[in-house]
């Protein structure tokens, strides 16, 4: 290539990935922009339920745990807990888990629509009223991975607030909301991972940052390029 086409082919170059980069350059600017103005602590949600675990009391009859061991083989694990106002007893056997009542050890059916409505409006902190309350069978995408069955307990407030509690533990096990969603949706196109939006080191986020630095260095050598043209009489 002649030296005197270099800075049109450069100039090209720069056009052109400002073009197919700059879009993307505009969504990583407004994505991060949102990522800060909205709080980590508001999209975690945790202003919309209530969490953690309610003290046990101190003198309430409980199972030996030799005899829950004796009761539940292969037991991997157990926590005693309050649940609704009742203690029970939470019981792993490997990746199986059930609640059993804390004094006799029997166990319990998992929870049905009326102990997760009675938990989610005891746990909701917000000003909307329960809408809907869900079964699912398969897990939706913003609860992460968790295993289903689960209850979806909706809320009609400003934020479209979701409680999601395992019917075998009872547990909260996560809240989601609208500024929830729209931080997912943000972050999905800022790392540029469309599927799982998990993977921050993808090949099409290494690419595309690659293009960006050489519009970059591109843009930078013209710049130098017209002041040198600027200085000449």
């Amino acid at each position: 290539m002649a030296a005197s086409r270099l800075p049109l082919w450069v100039r090209r170059t720069h056009k052109w990935l400002s073009l197919v980069v700059g879009i993307q350059a505009l969504l990583w600017v407004l994505g991060g922009l949102y990522m800060v103005v909205v709080p980590i602590e508001i999209v975690h949600g945790d202003h919309l339920a209530r969490g953690g675990r309610p003290a046990l009391a101190a003198d309430a009859p409980r199972i030996d745990p030799a005899a829950l061991a004796a009761r539940y083989p292969g037991m991997s694990g157990f926590a005693f807990k309050q649940l609704g106002g009742r203690e029970v007893v939470e019981v792993r056997q490997g990746k199986q888990v059930l609640l059993a009542d804390a004094a006799s050890g029997a166990a319990l059916a998992p929870l049905g629509r009326a102990q997760v409505e009675a938990l989610a409006r005891a746990a909701y902190l917000g000003e909307g009223e329960l809408r809907a309350i869900d079964w699912l069978t398969t897990s939706p995408r913003e609860v992460g991975g968790r295993p289903a069955p689960l209850w979806a307990v909706h809320f009609d407030d400003m934020v479209a607030t979701t409680l999601y509690y395992s019917p075998y533990t009872g547990e909260l096990v996560t809240r989601r909301h609208a500024l929830w969603r729209w931080f997912d949706f943000v972050w999905m196109l800022h790392i540029m991972d469309y599927e799982e939006r998990e993977d921050v080191n993808n090949g099409l986020l290494r690419t595309s940052a690659t293009a960006a630095f050489a519009m970059a260095l591109s843009g930078v050598w013209l710049l130098v390029l017209w002041l040198r043209k600027r200085k000449k009489p």
